[in-house]
């Protein structure tokens, strides 16, 4: 049955792809040309949320002003992968000072839960939902670390347009609509609590469907009490202790005492060279470097030799995933916790003698896939150079189900990402930051900002960013082409917490990839198949430096924009 249904699936993709439209210009697989702007730029997956960020960079805010703006409304019109319940991370390129900045804004485990309890409970991992995976949500400190250091428009004046929309309401995007009309129902048949009081009875007993409008009032009174009362407000006050009684109710830990105890880090972004260009990431806690581990190995081929989408291209790019992915499951962790050895694994020498174990034939893989989930990904530039590479999210979609009462928004679950395996570089701690799936990216030349761009999605992320780099540097696509050209990913293998199975895992294709780099793959020995949705999300913003222009990119896989001016 499985070689009928392997054969049935390969008979349906050798039939091809047809494309939708006749570009008469660049790739055809290309869904529209770059955006240009001289003054500014903006990309998020949400067109209505990109207008603000625009409008904020037209009255004069600078680029951290129109990100804190444009999150706030993505919290609010994409609730299915973003909000105040989630974590944030950001890289942030000074036009004034000339340099990068790292904002680790991940939450912590609750002081009070310990390993001890999950083992007395009899669980060999965090559940998926419910009070237990839930950490303390760090993205509104993100926010203030960001204004604190770089903004320059007040906070009520940055989060009034999303309190804006929140109140009147706007109308759900495709995408959004078709993921709230499955996630919702999901919660509720689930029995948890404020689930149909927040997303159903504020409008009017039904849930809205494309088109539709949609509106969160109980979110507009949490974002009017953050911007008129600050960070504490949110973290020290009455909101804090709602979530905490809430969260004890539901048989949880997670208290106002983690809340008051919680503050993001400025963390140094680390790099490497790829082929001129320094691509950079945030250090773990996060999988970032996994992508820097994986050009690392890639850079040890000559890919003006190899085509885009070949059989060739794609093996040795599942060879060096498999090789990055199985030091991430052993070693990425909280580095206030374990010593993760990040400058070995970004050395030369490592990834020579990684690079020396890829052969011609597809490699046993036991590292296992850790995540999957909805998140949004957005950049933003302005007229002074400063450019942010933003991302954030709730995990899993909407995050765990737990949606406080009356105040708009459903907490994370990063939670269930902790190992619970004594001895492990991520097993569970109290006060201990998970780790973490959603990363930024930035690129610079010869010290120079060139490019801001991230890639959502899960496990997918360093597939995509390393994807993103290699399209650009590797096989000249400009920032839309590369965002837009199919893309593939590689999962299987181990468990996430170590059964000990090993395989060659399974690389997943879009259409737009060839039957015959399929078949040739099949050839060394890797197993094939499809899924959807598990592609990312891409933005980008690339600075021109001799033009002085801003090009703009959001791909077509997502409801997104980018616009500059």
């Amino acid at each position: 049955m499985k070689t009928f249904t392997a054969y049935l699936l390969l008979l349906l993709l050798s039939f091809g792809v047809t494309l939708a439209q006749d570009r008469i210009t660049g790739e055809t697989f290309a869904t529209r040309s770059v955006v240009y702007g001289q003054n500014g730029m903006v990309a998020t997956s949400h067109p209505l949320a990109t207008q603000i960020g625009l409008d904020i960079l037209k009255d004069g805010g600078n680029a951290i002003d129109a990100a804190i703006a444009t999150n706030a409304a993505l919290g609010l019109m994409e609730p299915t992968g973003c909000g105040i319940g989630g974590d944030l991370f950001a890289i942030v390129w000074d036009g004034k000072t000339k340099k990068l900045y790292g904002l680790n804004a991940s939450g912590r485990s609750p002081q009070t839960l310990t390993l001890d309890y999950f083992k007395k409970e009899g669980m060999e991992k965090i559940p998926s939902f419910g009070p237990l995976p839930v950490s303390v949500p760090g993205a509104v400190d993100g926010w203030f670390e960001l204004h604190n250091k770089f903004g320059t428009k007040p906070m009520t004046e940055l989060l009034a347009p999303a309190i804006n929309y929140a109140e009147k309401g706007f109308p759900l995007t495709e995408l959004i609509a078709w993921y709230m009309q499955r996630t919702v129902p999901f919660f509720e048949s689930k029995g948890f609590p404020n689930i149909t009081e927040t997303y159903i009875t504020q409008n009017g007993g039904k849930l809205p469907n494309e088109g539709e409008i949609y509106k969160n009032p109980y979110l507009a009174k949490t974002y009017t009490a953050i911007a008129e009362g600050g960070r504490d407000a949110f973290y020290k006050g009455d909101i804090a202790k709602t979530i905490g009684e809430f969260i004890k109710a539901q048989g949880g830990f997670l208290s106002a005492k983690d809340f008051a105890a919680h503050k993001s880090e400025w963390v140094a972004p680390v790099s490497i060279n790829y082929r001129g260009y320094d691509v950079w990431e945030l250090p773990p806690n996060g999988q970032g470097i996994a992508a820097l581990q994986m050009l690392q190995i890639l850079k040890g081929y000559d890919f003006s030799n190899i085509a885009f989408g070949s059989p060739e291209h794609l093996h040795l790019f599942t060879e060096a995933k498999k090789l990055a992915f199985e030091d991430r499951a052993k070693y990425y962790a909280d580095m206030d916790f374990f010593d993760v050895p990040v400058e070995q694994l970004l050395s030369d020498e490592y990834a020579a003698s990684r690079r020396a174990q890829i052969s011609e034939r597809a490699g046993t893989y036991a590292a296992g896939q850790i995540s999957a989930g909805e998140t949004i990904y957005m950049t933003v530039a302005d007229n002074e150079g400063t450019m942010i590479s933003l991302i954030q999210s709730n995990y899993r979609g909407m995050g765990s189900g737990m949606a406080p009462p009356k105040l708009g928004f459903m907490l994370q679950d990063r939670g269930e990402l902790f190992s619970l395996q004594s001895g492990q570089a991520n097993t569970y701690e109290p006060r201990k930051r998970p780790f973490h799936t959603i990363i930024p990216a930035f690129m610079t030349k010869d010290g120079k900002p060139f490019m801001s761009f991230g890639v959502m999605g899960g496990d997918f992320q360093p597939m995509g960013h390393t994807q993103i780099v290699m399209n650009i540097v590797d096989f000249g696509m400009n920032i839309q082409e590369a965002g837009d050209a199919p893309r593939w990913d590689h999962t299987g293998g181990a468990s996430p917490m170590g059964a000990e199975t090993e395989d060659t895992g399974l690389i997943r294709t879009e259409s737009g990839i060839p039957y015959s780099t399929i078949r040739g793959l099949m050839d060394k020995g890797h197993k094939i198949g499809v899924a959807r949705g598990i592609y990312g999300g891409y933005q980008a913003i690339l600075w021109d430096d001799e033009n002085k222009v801003y090009h703009g990119a959001s791909e077509s896989r997502k409801d997104g924009q980018a616009a500059g001016y």
